[in-house]
């Protein structure tokens, strides 16, 4: 299978609600013009690197997308163009892409990466940790971010029922950040939430947006 079918097979599944995020991680140029000239225009990556490497090298109406985690010092090289930036799980690292995008005349649109998970291996908050980010004074004036809804993984395991729980668990955290006031920096709409071994459980659990990699590109 070529990466395009690949592509249109999985668009074709898709409801119309859900953005696909191909993810295009230590995969080489030309592969994701293939993917673009099938018609995908947004792309995930987890280096900031790789990703400005690749933003440097691709057509400029790409939305780029950071799906890994972010280390603060590394924030300075994506601001400049960066779309979404999926795995922020702190007030520190929240502090320090809006300093990068007010630097850049820019805001920049961010998910809250949530713990859902039962390994400790993942990143993320948990529900109180959210609360107090978003209470707290230092988040309120921040004017160059954008927090535009939550992201989150589930264990990786074959047992569906866990990872719907999981699902199902952040679903229902991302309707509590809904019935919260509206502000110029808390615009909810988008839950990020499966990958290309479980991204059906996550779309009938609520997602609207799922970052596929494998059954695009190929494993890696």
């Amino acid at each position: 299978m070529s990466i395009q079918n690949n592509l249109l097979e999985i668009k074709n599944d898709l409801p119309g609600h859900v953005t696909l995020v191909a993810v295009s991680k230590t995969k080489p140029v030309p592969d994701l013009m293939e993917a673009y000239d099938a018609g995908q225009r947004i792309f995930g990556e987890n280096k900031i690197q790789e990703m400005a490497d690749k933003h440097e090298q691709m057509p400029k109406d790409i939305e780029w997308h950071m799906i890994g985690h972010v280390q603060s010092n590394k924030v300075k090289y994506m601001a400049p163009f960066v779309s979404l930036v999926h795995g922020v799980d702190s007030l520190k690292l929240l502090a320090e892409i809006n300093k990068q995008a007010a630097k850049n005349g820019r805001i920049i649109a961010c998910l809250l990466q949530m713990h859902i998970a039962e390994e400790d291996s993942k990143f993320g908050l948990d529900e109180s940790e959210l609360q107090q980010l978003l209470e707290s004074e230092e988040f309120k004036h921040m004017e160059n971010i954008r927090v535009t809804g939550l992201m989150g993984m589930a264990t990786f395991t074959d047992d569906e029922t866990q990872v719907t729980k999981e699902f199902t668990r952040l679903k229902a955290i991302f309707d509590s950040l809904n019935e919260l006031p509206t502000t110029n920096n808390l615009q909810p709409s988008t839950l990020s939430m499966g990958m290309s071994g479980d991204y059906k459980i996550a779309i009938d659990c609520g997602s609207t947006m799922v970052r596929i990699g494998s059954s695009i590109f190929g494993s890696r």
